[in-house]
């Protein structure tokens, strides 16, 4: 299905962002991916592509069932797998049967998103503390003078694009774009796209 954007609910974080989107995923009975869900024709050959997988419930001809969900993710990462007991959901929709199953995987992701995060780069605690601090100062004056925080917001977006120059510039020349990628937590395209945003030079050269 190249080139189709597929409906479905996904959990990203800030920092990570699509490259590590996460969703609840679905396998068949056969073990197998099902393919996106066309709602709007009874055929299944019109509408728009869903892959949501409380649509899989297998209750008209052109939607199979879902007989396993598991957490899976855009870095190609799958959590374990947890079974549909359809004897237990009998007549419920399957968003309210498989709610449990569900919320597992959801804290699989997190429990994924949470080891990348231990694999990146770490930084020193001062900076640490010191972001944190800025944010909360800088949430604090917005409750007084909004401007004045989005003055200070634009102050720390200038003196990130300052800092992170000559940073980008001299981690391309020690990382390879491989490394650099695991040391961000990102895929490669997005460090790339990272690395050449701050260091000012075209991601596709």
């Amino acid at each position: 299905m190249e080139g189709v954007v597929e409906e479905r609910e996904v959990w990203t974080t800030e920092e990570f962002g699509s490259s590590h989107e996460g969703a609840v995923g679905v396998l068949l009975e056969d073990g197998s991916v099902p393919r996106p869900v066309y709602l709007d024709a009874g055929s299944g050959s019109g509408g728009e592509p869903v892959s949501q997988w409380s649509v899989y419930d297998g209750r008209s001809h052109h939607v199979p069932r879902a007989a396993v969900l598991r957490a899976v993710c855009s870095c190609g990462w799958v959590g374990p797998r947890h079974a549909l007991d359809w004897s237990a959901i009998a007549d419920q929709d399957l968003e309210e049967g498989g709610e449990s199953q569900a919320e597992a995987c959801e804290e699989d992701w997190d429990g994924h998103a949470a080891q990348v995060e231990a694999t990146t780069v770490p930084l020193p605690e001062s900076v640490t503390i010191l972001l944190e601090r800025l944010e909360e100062e800088i949430g604090t004056l917005a409750k007084t003078s909004p401007i004045a925080a989005v003055r200070a917001a634009r102050r720390l977006e200038v003196t990130a694009e300052r800092v992170g120059y000559w940073a980008a510039r001299h981690a391309q020349q020690d990382l390879t774009p491989a490394q650099a990628a695991a040391a961000l937590g990102l895929d490669k395209s997005a460090a790339r796209r990272l690395m050449a945003r701050f260091g000012r030079w075209n991601p596709y050269m």
